[in-house]
């Protein structure tokens, strides 16, 4: 229901790579602010590049409605960083230009949608003066604050079902096939598709592997008639510079085993097309609770989900930490008991 008071004029922002499920949380803060608070909503175009060119939208319901199945944001979005200096020495302040132009644009808070990037540039921004609301967005699922972020379970179907179909070429042709999945600093999407695929190795870069032992893993999976083996890899493993992660190892594996081994590297397939059910709803979760935050005049804070509750956590806490994954993680500890092989013990 509409506060007496004047409407509060709310933005929101979509910055850093897109996925799925932006459209979803754009629509969850825009529809809760329109038709609950009686908000008015404006779209920044480019991210934070929208901010410093003063380009905008107004959004309202009808803008918002058919676009919680879609892929992408609607809003457009770069990874221009504002507060990264510049060597020129006619370099434009940015964050002051940001400042001045959420003052012309009449705007009561902000809502920013992105991952680690995006919500360290919020909390600049919120040091700065401006009122803002993160919400977390990421494929890798590495925002830290957050047990999950949106785009990761999509991307965790379109990875595991590439896996689902390598294993029957694999099987057909007697092969290793080595698949590279997204994660630079954070292994989730890996670890989870791994299992979930029934990979028989899985690297990640939080456990430091020799690839000695998985190629010994491997030929002992040849010798014990087991006909093709599947090795799933997180793109931020370390290999030599300029080499692919799965490029690296499928050649490594080839030439210390002698097995026919190929790779597939997913890339950007990851993060397009439509969200996945539960990102939608977390999505939407998220997009509400933020103008909850914005209507009590809470600010400096990211939206987060803990067990199955949404809540917040200061935006200074988040900035500068990753969340990886915990060497003692139960799923690790129950595929090594499985068999699977992280290249860290010989199973």
């Amino acid at each position: 229901m509409a506060s007496d008071k004047k409407a509060k004029r709310i933005g929101i922002v979509t910055a850093g790579g897109d996925c799925p499920g932006i459209n979803a949380a754009i629509r969850g803060v825009g529809k809760t602010a329109i038709l609950e608070y009686g908000m008015e909503v404006i779209g920044i175009s480019s991210g934070f590049l929208g901010l410093i060119n003063h380009e905008y939208v107004e959004l309202d319901e009808t803008q918002l409605s058919g676009i919680l199945t879609l892929g992408g944001t609607i809003l457009g979005t770069s990874r221009e960083n504002p507060f990264k200096k510049s060597s020129s020495v006619n370099s434009i302040d940015k964050p002051k230009l940001i400042r001045k132009h959420y003052k012309e644009m009449g705007l009561d808070a902000l809502v920013c949608i992105g991952g680690n990037g995006t919500q360290r540039t919020a909390g600049l921004l919120s040091e700065e003066g401006l009122n803002i609301i993160g919400i977390p967005k990421t494929i890798d699922n590495d925002v830290w604050g957050t047990d999950i972020t949106f785009g990761f379970d999509s991307a965790l179907l379109i990875a595991t079902d590439a896996i689902d179909r390598l294993h029957t070429t694999a099987n057909s042709h007697k092969r290793i096939m080595v698949i590279e999945v997204m994660g630079h600093h954070a292994g989730w999407l890996a670890l989870y598709s791994g299992m979930a695929g029934g990979g028989d190795v899985i690297l990640i870069p939080e456990i430091e592997f020799d690839i000695n032992i998985v190629a010994k893993y491997l030929t002992k999976r040849a010798l014990n008639k087991k006909p093709y083996s599947i090795v799933v890899v997180a793109e931020g493993i370390p290999c030599p510079k300029g080499k692919k992660a799965a490029s690296y190892i499928a050649e490594q594996i080839q030439e210390l085993t002698n097995l026919e081994t190929r790779e597939t590297i997913l890339g950007y397939i990851q993060r397009g097309g439509s969200p996945s059910p539960m990102d939608r709803l977390l999505a939407t979760r998220y997009g509400a609770y933020a103008v909850e935050l914005i209507a009590k005049e809470k600010f400096g804070l990211m939206v987060s989900s803990l067990g199955d509750t949404i809540t917040d956590v200061p935006l200074k806490e988040v900035a500068g930490k990753l969340r990886t994954v915990p060497k003692d993680h139960p799923l690790i500890e129950k595929a090594e008991r499985m068999g699977v092989c992280f290249g860290n013990c010989v199973v």
